[in-house]
């Protein structure tokens, strides 16, 4: 077999035409690539600007007007709303309400989560089974389990005053007493809802290597000893992540308080959103709900601002 003697051959330099053809080929297909992509991004593109930049921009030029729903009262009435919302009574008990709503909750739903991947995570006998059923709560509708938890706090017919008249407690109106209605409300949300933070701890749980806890159980340590050495600091960024995620969920409550007690009695559960809710549609001021709106919506802007700030203190120490 020979091969061709290639000595002294050389290729010939394209020529300037040949070299501007090429150019104009990349370019057009730059071009049509560029035409493309935005022709996939078009329609998010437009459903972004039409149902989350033009209402967020809306809502806060009506929060200056005296807007009603009738469609009246267009007029510009510069910070008056804002200054009437400060000085509103019902608002602020709104936002406290929401504020200890929030409190009460998230501690539990953190807790809890963390306590019940740990038992789960403990080799039990069918792992499936306590998946599903700490988890299926989860996938029901805030219909489905405000009416669930209606019936289990009726003060007549309710599984709760059954089980506490075994041992002699009196029969109590949970919902309808202003001490126990906003607790009542926050025991149905941690049912509900805490089975998706116990998978987001059992999910790192389970990717805790093993040696850890088997050098730390020749050096002698206690099982007590190994979960505050070794487990609570590893699931130090899923806890950051479940509070942070809980805090935001919980600051935005609404349906299942709305569906169980309607914000009462006497106004004692009725979180923000329900009072913008009843101000702009049920009161017809659309301009003052609006003011209200992005009162909170700072709110939650500086709260999601300290989240940061300490997620990256933490990332950096790390």
């Amino acid at each position: 077999m020979t091969t061709p003697d290639l000595k002294g051959r050389t290729d010939a330099p394209p020529t300037p035409a040949a070299t501007a053809a090429a150019s104009r080929s990349l370019s057009a297909r730059r071009r049509s690539d560029t035409i493309r992509g935005w022709m996939y991004m078009a329609p998010f593109a437009i459903a972004f600007v039409l149902f989350l930049v033009w209402p967020t921009i809306s809502g806060f030029y009506m929060s200056f007007t005296a807007r009603s729903l009738t469609g009246a009262g267009s007029e510009l009435v510069g910070l008056a709303n804002y200054s009437e919302a400060f000085g509103d009574s019902e608002m602020w008990k709104s936002l406290w309400n929401t504020v200890v709503f929030t409190v009460l909750s998230t501690i539990p739903l953190v807790v809890v989560a963390l306590l019940l991947a740990t038992l789960v995570n403990m080799n039990l006998k069918g792992q499936w089974v306590w998946r599903l059923s700490f988890f299926m709560p989860f996938l029901l509708a805030s219909t489905v389990v405000s009416q669930f938890w209606l019936w289990m706090y009726n003060p007549q017919l309710g599984l709760v005053n059954e089980v506490l008249g075994w041992v002699g407690i009196e029969p109590k109106a949970w919902l309808q007493d202003p001490s126990t209605a906003m607790m009542s409300v926050v025991v149905t949300t941690v049912w509900w809802t805490v089975g998706f933070n116990f998978l987001l701890y059992l999910s790192a749980l389970q990717n805790i290597p093993d040696h850890q806890y088997e050098a730390a159980g020749l050096d002698g340590a206690s099982t007590t000893r190994q979960f505050f050495s070794i487990t609570l600091p590893q699931l130090g960024p899923t806890t950051v992540l479940v509070s942070i995620l809980q805090l935001l969920a919980s600051l935005k409550v609404f349906d299942q308080i709305y569906q169980m007690t309607g914000g009462g009695p006497g106004g004692a559960t009725r979180p923000i959103l329900q009072y913008v809710y009843e101000v702009g549609f049920t009161g017809y001021r659309l301009g003052y709900a609006s003011a209200i709106s992005y009162i909170f919506f700072f709110l939650i802007v500086v709260v999601s601002v300290v989240n940061i700030v300490v997620i990256n203190r933490r990332g950096a120490r790390s």
